[in-house]
């Protein structure tokens, strides 16, 4: 029973779901939920916060039912191939994270629930139909990351300015990620090419790929000042901002010579990204 159960736990990622959890309180923060303040939304922020970590979870069991043949041959210690669990078990398993996610998501405004149920279908599907298409698996990875900000954001917020505030953190986010899916594919060329798998640098090259995830970081960084812009935040978001811009921008560059550390600094990034706007958010407009 306890390998099971620690089977189980294992299929979840669950570093990585309460990581996507973390991002769907920071949305809800940034979109104006006031901990303390007149606009308290607590419920809905929970909601969405769990329910986010519920459906990464089922997501990521899914995608362990779906691969369990080749990690038999490339990841033998994760749960299905080392036989803690079923693969009709993690399917089961599965099911139930996601109708729980479905549970909590009803709770919420019409946008958050229309954003989970795309979510839950691009999650699903993402295995067997567009991880092996070339760019289309790394542009529904970034999309899923951005999305996890909208979601909290459209949990707690019908506010234009909340929204979009949000959605520029968001965008940030699948942009950034977006390059940063393509540097690791990069990273991994010769184990994907040996898998047969048709990822963008094997199908169109190394550099004109890396160049691609250029081009999306360049558009994140332009969208960047965009809540200064708009006097959503104040200059101490500009000085937290533009030092992320800086990093990513670096990382871009470096991802030519060497897309192991690239792919890292792109993390460091993309974290310190989201701190700016902790910092816009909790600050004065003035400061």
């Amino acid at each position: 029973m306890r390998e099971t159960l620690r089977g189980l736990l294992d299929l979840t990622r669950p570093v990585n779901a309460v990581a996507a959890g973390a991002l769907t309180l920071i949305g809800a923060y940034v979109a104006g939920v006031e901990f303390g303040g007149v606009a308290v939304y607590p419920w809905q922020a929970a909601a969405a916060t769990l329910a986010t970590v519920l459906a990464v979870g089922a997501g990521n069991a899914i995608n362990d039912y779906f691969d369990r043949d080749i990690d038999r041959i490339n990841a033998p210690d994760r749960a299905i191939p080392r036989g803690a669990v079923s693969a009709r078990g993690a399917l089961w398993f599965s099911v139930a994270l996601f109708l729980a996610a479905v549970v909590l998501a009803l709770t919420l405004p019409v946008f958050a629930i229309g954003i989970a149920a795309f979510n839950l279908v691009a999650l699903v599907l993402y295995t067997e139909v567009f991880k092996g298409l070339p760019g289309v698996g790394n542009l529904i990875v970034a999309y899923l990351t951005g999305s996890t900000f909208l979601f909290g954001g459209a949990a707690v917020s019908a506010d234009e300015a909340g929204i979009v505030t949000v959605g520029v953190l968001a965008a940030l986010a699948a942009l950034a990620t977006f390059t940063r899916e393509v540097v690791k594919d990069v990273e991994d060329l010769t184990g994907d090419r040996e898998e047969g798998l048709n990822t963008l640098p094997i199908a169109v090259g190394e550099r004109p790929a890396l160049l691609v995830g250029a081009l999306a970081l360049l558009v994140a960084v332009a969208a960047s000042p965009v809540p200064y812009l708009r006097e959503t935040f104040g200059t101490a978001y500009l000085l937290v901002v533009v030092p992320a811009d800086l990093v990513m921008l670096g990382a871009a560059v470096e991802s030519f010579r060497d897309p192991t550390a690239a792919q890292e600094h792109l993390k460091y990034g993309q974290f310190l990204a989201a701190a700016a706007f902790l910092v816009g958010r909790v600050a004065p407009l003035g400061v």
